[in-house]
């Protein structure tokens, strides 16, 4: 009779979490950040379809980078609980605060009892009255949750990204400033990476992102309810000083 194999609980764990990690790992980089007049989100993304930043409900937006299939349920399960706690008791009820909690007990139920984790990696982030009301979550693929200030990096580049937000970062700063410093960053992710001895080349230059590889949002604190608007073509163009090689005639779009 044949001994069953015996794999440990802490190995079992422990391969989960190697694994998402190389799935997010291969994903482009998000950065969400706070800024004077409210939250701005940038992320390096080639598809005019397949979004990476989304709008959950008045004031509450989420961010992803990982597996589209499974941070795309996320977001859905996320705007129905919204909509139904908002329809049920009152919209002031749905906070940034409630979601990521329901977020952070899926992704935990997930991590531990199925065999696959997620590969995601998301921010739930609310824009308030004042800066100092704002709030951005950070939920990770085991549905661990962190409270974070100022701006959060996510995807390959995280690590570097984050290191340079550290530096250059300030509290109060304008809308145009914090876009092309996130801009900036994203494409210089190679470079960073190099520096940090990750194994990209030597020397990689920086990129210059156009409107067509990136997708721009904010949570405006100065909008009527609905705060989320998305920015693209020739406004986005505009602002970074490049020229607009995106395939849409407008602006920004709500």
């Amino acid at each position: 009779m044949s001994v069953p194999f015996y794999v440990s609980p802490e190995q079992i764990i422990k391969d989960k979490a190697d694994y998402a990690r190389k799935g997010i790992a291969r994903g482009r980089s998000v950065i969400v950040m706070q800024y004077a007049d409210g939250l701005l989100f940038v992320a390096e993304n080639r598809s005019r379809a397949l979004h990476k930043i989304a709008e959950i409900y008045d004031r509450i937006a989420f961010a992803a980078v990982g597996k589209y299939n499974e941070f795309e349920n996320l977001r859905v399960a996320g705007i129905r609980l919204a909509d139904l706690r908002g329809y049920s008791y009152d919209r002031r009820d749905v906070t940034g605060r409630s979601l990521a909690n329901a977020y952070a007990q899926t992704l935990g139920t997930i991590f531990t009892e199925t065999q696959k984790p997620y590969e995601v990696e998301i921010v739930v982030a609310e824009v308030g009255e004042t800066p100092h009301d704002d709030q951005l979550y950070r939920l990770t693929f085991d549905g661990s949750v962190g409270d974070e200030h100022g701006f959060v990096a996510m995807g390959g580049s995280a690590e570097q990204i984050t290191s340079a937000l550290k530096e250059r970062w300030v509290e109060g700063m304008s809308f145009e400033t914090a876009l092309r410093m996130s801009v900036e960053l994203l494409g210089s992710a190679p470079a960073l990476a190099a520096a940090a001895g990750n194994g990209a080349a030597a020397g990689e230059p920086a990129r210059i992102l156009t409107p067509a590889q990136l997708e721009v949002a904010v949570l405006d604190r100065d909008r009527p309810r609905r705060k989320f608007r998305r920015i693209s073509g020739v406004r986005l163009a505009e602002l970074l000083g490049v020229v607009d090689d995106s395939d849409e005639a407008g602006g920004a779009a709500d």
